[in-house]
């Protein structure tokens, strides 16, 4: 039995101090002896709906065992594995390699996104029926769907399955060679950019189709101010509609950049003036989540600077700390508001159960976030260095320790 005396306890949204108890808790070791006076708080299992966990495919980059134990290290006890893997899955055959791996691996749960297109190569539509009662939503993360009348065949196609569109929102026409932010850092160190409408018009676009088809639709990491203007304007007019951000979009901007392929991800890191438009976003209710784009690449490909390094970042393992410790701490934003975007929403939206899921952080733990340390095989992170606090003790799934400090 696992026993807390005097913890801080997330309950019915907000924080409670309290003795924390779960009779069912198969776990090792005993934290009796810790109190509020550690800083000792009790969350449920955090919900990451944007992951790459690499596999069937990539396992250089990643494992679904290293991911999902990088995933329960960083308090999570649900992701949703994007699907730009290989096979693609695009279809119920290329899906069952990808649902066979994780029944065998995954030490937390996993929800499998199905492709919007086949092969994620915006030529054909999936097939979304076939793969629908396996899925928890169809993306093609990591390429945009160009096509209009692509985007309304699906949008209606999901609408009738009761599924929902989540959308890697980049118009390839506006790229032009670009690789980090259109902005000051770029002009000052001679980079090709990537401007802001190529995020910004795809959104527009598609909230136009949400409006005309019913879709249940969801914007994968915006990073761009007028982002947040057009989901908060077409909230405002009752569509059906959310968003996420990452970690890294609200704690960083441009010129935080340095010459290194661990500050290289897509979107890219944008400017203070949309940084501070996505806090505002957090703040308002605009943005209803934060996931991670936990990313994992080999060393090899992270290793060639700003310009010739892949595109994506690890972060699973550094979330919560880095919020808490950035936007927390100095009042910014409540604690509760942080639980509830990083593990109520996301499960309310997706419709993902908490069951006995739980994570127990030490919210005083002090330390410097080494990526050598991480579970996940992806050490390429813009916080490596950073001083924070909160360090996961544990995190149980269905009443089972899957991570212990």
């Amino acid at each position: 039995m696992l026993k807390i005396q005097n913890a801080l306890i997330f309950e019915n949204g907000k924080m409670r101090q309290g003795e924390f108890t779960d009779s069912s808790a198969l776990v090792s070791v005993s934290l009796n002896e810790c109190s509020s006076d550690r800083g000792i708080a009790v969350f449920p299992g955090f919900c990451d709906v944007h992951v790459h966990l690499r596999e069937p495919g990539f396992s250089y980059k990643e494992t679904i065992r290293s991911g999902t134990e990088a995933s329960a290290r960083g308090g999570y006890t649900a992701v949703c594995s994007m699907p730009n893997l290989k096979p693609v899955p695009d279809c119920k055959e290329h899906l069952a390699e990808q649902l066979k791996l994780i029944e065998e691996q995954a030490v937390i749960h996993v929800y499998p996104y199905g492709a919007i297109t086949v092969n994620e190569a915006g030529e054909a539509l999936a097939d979304l029926e076939g793969m629908a009662p396996d899925v928890i939503a169809f993306s093609d993360d990591g390429r945009g769907v160009q096509s209009e009348e692509m985007m309304r065949e699906a949008m209606q196609r999901a609408k009738k399955m009761g599924k929902m569109i989540v959308a890697h929102c980049e118009e390839n026409a506006l790229l032009r060679g670009g690789y980090i932010h259109d902005g000051e850092y770029a002009r000052l160190h001679g980079h090709k950019g990537i401007c802001s409408e190529s995020e910004w018009k795809p959104i527009e676009r598609d909230l136009k189709l949400v409006k005309e088809t019913g879709c249940a639709y969801h914007v994968c990491h915006i990073s761009t101010k007028e982002s947040v203007d057009l989901i908060r304007k077409a909230k405002a007019e009752g569509l059906n509609v959310t968003c996420e951000t990452g970690p890294h979009y609200l704690v960083f901007n441009d010129m935080d950049l340095k010459e290194e392929g661990r500050f290289k991800m897509n979107p890219p890191i944008r400017s203070e003036e949309d940084r501070r438009a996505l806090l505002e976003g957090v703040l308002d209710g605009t943005i209803d989540m934060i996931a991670t784009d936990h990313a994992p690449h080999s060393a090899e490909e992270k290793s060639k600077g700003l310009a010739g390094s892949l595109m994506g970042v690890v972060g699973i393992e550094t979330a919560f700390p880095v919020l808490y410790t950035k936007l927390v701490k100095p009042g910014t934003l409540s604690l509760e508001r942080l639980i509830e975007l990083l593990a109520v929403n996301p499960r309310k939206r997706f419709g993902i159960p908490l069951g006995k899921d739980y994570c127990i952080f030490d919210l005083n733990a002090e330390y410097r976030i080494d990526p050598e340390d991480f579970l996940s095989m992806g050490k390429a992170t813009p916080f490596e260095g950073w001083k924070v606090n909160g360090k996961c003790l544990l995190t149980v799934v269905d009443g089972k320790a899957v991570y212990q400090e």
